[in-house]
């Protein structure tokens, strides 16, 4: 019995690894992505009057940097969710609104990822029968990542007062505000109900081609689903 709780462990264990390299090919990618050039200077008279005019970001990143914690994480992602929103902010929209009211237009593009925690699965959460079937207890489905794609999202219109320059925090407040729109549309959606059924149908499917006869889920305490851990 403890050497077929040990085979499910290890199997829930592997697959976190795979889950775990996975994360962090992304992450190297998303580096490579970040220190490339922000754009290659051509030749000609006429691109270095157009620099000069309309100049390029230079991005100086600081050469230090500060690891301040290493987690290993044994998550497992089961779906992805691509959302768009479209998200209206506005301040100063009285009477006097067209002079110092601003609103803009903001599109939002964004990623929502949801999958099982493996890290919280015990030995306690693993029981055979007499027949050699598995009850495994899974712990409940949550979102990993809520976040906007900053290639895609952007701001379709502003309208400013005449005597105003507009809001320094509105697109801020804006794009806030779609993070959290685009993180609620998946839950009503049925993203994490979902995990939960594509979670249970790999360890189904590996624990079946690994020689156990039956595979079935307990269901976990509702209460714990719905936000990542810290």
């Amino acid at each position: 019995m403890a050497k077929n709780i040990l085979i499910v462990l290890l199997v829930l264990g592997l697959l976190a690894a795979a889950a775990a390299v996975v994360s962090a090919l992304l992450v190297v990618r998303t580096v490579e992505n970040a220190v490339r050039p922000v754009g290659e200077l051509s030749a000609g008279v006429g691109t270095q009057v157009a620099g000069i005019l309309h100049p390029t970001p230079t991005i100086l990143p600081d050469p230090v940097t500060i690891v301040r914690e290493v987690r290993a994480l044994a998550r497992l992602e089961t779906i992805q969710y691509t959302v768009e929103k479209v998200i209206t902010a506005e301040t100063g929209q009285g009477a006097l609104g067209f002079l110092f009211g601003d609103r803009l237009l903001f599109i939002a593009h964004g990623v929502v990822i949801a999958g099982v925690d493996l890290d919280r699965v015990t030995p306690d959460d693993i029981r055979f029968d007499a027949q050699g079937r598995v009850y495994l207890k899974l712990p409940a489905p949550e979102i990993f990542v809520a976040t906007l794609d900053n290639e895609h999202s952007y701001v379709y219109d502003r309208d400013t007062g005449l005597l105003t320059r507009g809001d320094v925090t509105l697109e801020a407040a804006a794009r806030q505000a779609a993070e959290d729109e685009i993180r609620k549309a998946a839950v009503e959606d049925g993203i994490l109900e979902q995990a939960q059924k594509n979670a249970e149908s790999a360890l189904y499917r590996l624990l079946r081609a690994l020689g156990i006869p039956d595979v079935i889920f307990v269901p976990a305490h509702p209460a714990a689903a719905g936000t990542a851990t810290p």
